[in-house]
């Protein structure tokens, strides 16, 4: 096994902000949406995707969910459960 193997067969941060944003474009899908689709087909609990989550794909998910209202401003605002 190679390098280039063993860095292929490993999910980083930047990977998983492709695969995301690449699964929004082409699946015309949310964020969250894309999110958990990209958990099923890699084989994460979405609880633990948190670690594999960038901080811009974090902005847009945060702006989605603003959109729609699901967060909730009392109890501690901006913030996701991720």
């Amino acid at each position: 096994m190679t390098k280039d193997d063993i860095k292929e067969k490993f999910l980083t941060k930047a990977k998983m902000t492709k695969i995301i944003e690449r699964t929004v474009l082409e699946k015309r899908m949310p964020y969250l949406d894309a999110i958990l689709f990209v958990c099923n087909e890699q084989g994460i609990e979405p609880d633990e995707v948190n670690k594999f989550i960038s901080p811009v794909i974090k902005g847009k998910l945060e702006a989605e969910a603003n959109q729609l209202n699901l967060l909730n401003m009392d109890s501690a605002p901006n913030t996701l459960p991720l």
